[in-house]
């Protein structure tokens, strides 16, 4: 076999590959005792603000897992540190802003800096991962699409489905727009940073753009995402994650990314089928799935790479993050079972 690295990008350009590359969302997290270990000594915003301890985080489940890619170590919420934003990580809870984004004014008050000068910790960690990583394995950098940013900054902290910010796009559409006109901005200087440092793929996640409908999506999100995809088209390959949006996939054809990753809701040979050919498709097997023992597994797992049909474009992964009460030894029989697997006919190479 090749190396990962060179089995990455051959899937996200829809090459020829000896294998299908295969990473897991949230990779380097819970599941892993090297990673528990250190979070007993570190809360996350100050692992990535160390480049050191962010590249070796970003580098672990390569070297426990055999994956293909190494995803940058970070978090969704890091942007709004360099727009001036004050917001905690609290634990059980997740993200909070103290003072959601309600104005024109507050939109105009949120700075823009140059990356390089807002993350010069988190270009560095990437630099040090990239030269560690070598042939093993790409390297995958990413960050919050505009709309979830907006969720986070305008309904103050998580939400099942986002009130103040459905509220706020009806009732001051200007305002929704000039929000996520600054934000998509500052995030495509963020993203097409990371790649200057040393990112191979891009992925944009889209957490919570299920909550709209499509007519929304289309009239008042799309185009700020095709602007962003824009800005990263002929600089680095980008993947589009989100959840709960299987409405919105004829829409996803549009966006202008690469790839689009697709959670377990739908299946994969559908989605490719909505989305059109021209996209490398990522996923999408149920996270829940690594609970079940591997006899039940297997064919789950199995059943995703003969959706793909033997498509050029297929990286496989999950529909959603690790979960933490995940098994190593199943993330690592996953991989060895991606890799061995040949064709839309279910052939193995004998082990």
């Amino acid at each position: 076999m090749r190396g990962g690295r060179a089995r990455l990008l051959a899937a996200v350009q829809r090459q020829q590959v000896d294998a299908t590359p295969v990473w897991f969302m949230r990779q380097a997290g819970r599941s892993l005792p090297p990673y528990r270990e250190l979070r007993r000594r570190w809360g996350l915003m100050e692992m990535v603000h160390q480049p050191e301890l962010c590249a070796e985080v970003t580098c672990m489940p390569v070297e426990l897992l055999g994956v293909d890619a190494a995803v940058l170590f970070a978090d969704i919420m890091l942007p709004l540190e360099g727009m001036g934003v004050p917001f905690e990580l609290r634990e059980e809870v997740g993200p909070w802003v103290d003072d959601p984004i309600r104005s024109a004014e507050q939109v105009r008050g949120l700075r823009r800096p140059a990356a390089e000068e807002a993350y010069p910790f988190l270009l560095q960690g990437i630099r040090i991962a990239r030269e560690r990583l070598g042939e093993r394995a790409g390297l995958i950098g990413f960050g919050p699409s505009p709309f979830t940013l907006a969720c986070y900054l305008v309904e103050g902290h998580g939400s099942r489905d986002y009130p103040a910010l459905r509220g706020l796009l009806r009732t001051d559409p200007a305002v929704f727009a000039q929000l996520l006109a600054t934000l998509t901005d500052h995030l495509g200087d963020y993203l097409v940073a990371q790649a200057e440092a040393g990112c191979e793929v891009v992925q944009v996640f889209d957490s919570w753009v299920g909550v709209l409908d499509e007519r929304s999506f289309r009239e008042h999100l799309l185009p700020h995402l095709q602007g962003l995809f824009g800005r990263l088209r002929g600089k680095v390959p980008a993947i589009y994650f989100s959840t709960a949006s299987s409405h919105l996939l004829p829409a996803f054809s549009a966006l202008g990314a690469a790839g689009i990753s697709v959670d377990w809701r739908v299946p994969l040979d559908t989605a490719w089928d909505t989305v059109g050919a021209e996209h490398f498709l990522q996923g999408n097997l149920d996270p829940a799935a690594l609970l079940a023992p591997w006899e039940r597994l297997r064919p789950l797992a199995e059943d995703v790479l003969a959706r793909a049909r033997g498509r050029q474009g297929h990286v496989f992964n999950l529909g959603h993050g690790v979960l933490p009460n995940t098994e190593p030894s199943q993330l690592q029989r996953l991989v060895e079972l991606v890799h061995d697997f040949r064709g839309p006919d279910g052939h193995r190479l004998p082990t």
